[in-house]
């Protein structure tokens, strides 16, 4: 749904684009009545049937954002009502939501995909995740072909936008400045290939965190 909910918010701005048209707030109310006010180049409405699809996509907008409103307003009812047991999901979920820069919807999505899953240790771990690599071997012929595929494709895709959001809200931790000193050539193949061994370390990080209490180097928590 949220990705369903960023593909037309990218739609409706290419839209507009075409026009000239780029302050057009979609965070604000009623952007289906200021699109009567909005005015091309020329001084002119916007055409009736480009209006009309623009309607047309911000009510599917308005509904899926109402949705996801009510499925996360569903997730914390749910952990509120939760008894305060020192052990399973709901524990977990509120151990990895005090990370500052974890929301409850990425603890929740975690917990529920990988960390709860009981696997045996740190590559497990990673492989579930498809985070690791997936080589070629024949005789005395090795390659890798990139990463392997198995696994929660949920979780892989999450995992690289938390390792982003990571760096952004725990810069002091040992795993941001272990990114950063990998990353001094500033090369963008190096960014790529280093943000996916980024995400599987904190993967296991994580992992030891809601399994042993571990908290990883450096990183900063709310309070309990």
């Amino acid at each position: 749904m949220v990705g369903e909910q960023t593909r037309l918010i990218n739609r409706i701005k290419a839209i507009l684009a075409r026009f000239g048209i780029r302050s057009f707030r979609l965070s604000l109310r009623n952007g289906a009545d200021r699109l009567i006010a909005i005015r091309i180049a020329e001084g002119t409405p916007l055409p009736d049937n480009t209006r009309a699809e623009l309607h047309r996509l911000l009510e599917r907008l308005d509904l899926l954002r109402a949705q996801i409103r009510t499925i996360e307003g569903d997730r914390l009812r749910r952990l509120a009502a939760a008894p305060a047991a020192p052990e399973g999901p709901h524990a977990m979920v509120r151990l990895i939501a005090r990370v500052i820069g974890v929301g409850v919807e990425t603890a929740d999505m975690l917990v529920h995909e990988i960390l709860s899953c009981g696997l045996r240790d740190r590559r497990a771990v990673a492989r579930y995740a498809r985070l690791t690599g997936s080589p070629d071997e024949s005789g005395q012929r090795r390659r890798e072909r990139g990463l392997a595929r198995a696994g929660s494709a949920r979780v892989r895709h999450g995992r690289i936008q938390l390792a982003w959001r990571f760096l952004l809200f725990q810069k002091d931790s040992a795993l941001a400045r272990w990114f950063q000193a990998r990353m001094a050539d500033g090369r963008k193949a190096t960014r790529k290939t280093m943000i996916v061994a980024l995400a599987r370390k904190l993967m296991i990080a994580l992992w030891r965190l809601v399994t042993t209490g571990e908290a990883p180097q450096g990183v900063s928590l709310r309070a309990a």
